[in-house]
């Protein structure tokens, strides 16, 4: 379902543990890491369609979940002709499509580490994961979806704490950051390792 402007509407997902940390998801057999993410469905809402790609993608229910936020319009990324050719697109998608528009959701994790599950469904998305800091260098992302990342993790942040501050980030923009972000005084009880999590 494409609009006029020949984008698809998507959800994004970034999600919250106890720490501040967020849940980051290497692609089945890529290299590439990135968010959990996925298309609205025709007669889905944006919330709708963040719950149902939060189960497909992550094994996890609306339980194990609150929302803390979402963007407040939608935010666009093209994606490359070149790209397009290498995924098999016929050249009248290729004509049509020119990428997708998002509504991003900042959601507060308050399950544990082992309700998370990557083979929810037949068809995974990802195939490791690890929890990573709120500000995480995106150079592992895709390069046609790093700004989108940028944009959102900035909008998002504004829901985090009270006190912000401006900061330059290592990927070079200047975004708002949460002076209590890395704080130790976060509830560690549902704390993790930093390396993958790869699948059982």
């Amino acid at each position: 379902m494409l609009d006029r402007e020949g984008y698809r509407p998507n959800v994004g997902i970034v999600l919250l543990n106890s720490r501040n940390e967020v849940f980051w998801g290497k692609r089945v057999g890529q290299h590439s890491w990135q968010f959990p993410q996925g298309g609205i469905a025709h007669g889905e809402s944006p919330e709708q369609a963040m719950y149902r790609e939060l189960h497909e993608e992550v094994g996890l229910l609306p339980e194990h979940v609150q929302i803390i936020g979402r963007t407040r319009d939608w935010l666009r990324y093209d994606v490359p002709e070149e790209y397009l050719r290498r995924q098999h697109a016929t050249r009248i998608h290729r004509a049509a499509y020119r990428g997708q528009k998002q509504i991003w959701f900042l959601l507060r994790f308050v399950g544990l580490d082992s309700d998370i599950q990557l083979r929810a469904t037949e068809h995974p998305e990802f195939d490791a994961w690890r929890w990573v800091p709120f500000w995480i260098q995106l150079d592992a992302v895709i390069g046609f979806k790093r700004e989108v990342y940028q944009l959102a993790l900035s909008e998002l942040a504004r829901y985090l704490a009270k006190g912000v501050r401006l900061q330059q980030l290592a990927w070079g923009t200047p975004l708002d950051l949460l002076q209590s972000f890395y704080s130790k005084g976060e509830d560690s009880s549902h704390e993790s390792t930093k390396s993958d999590k790869e699948q059982e």
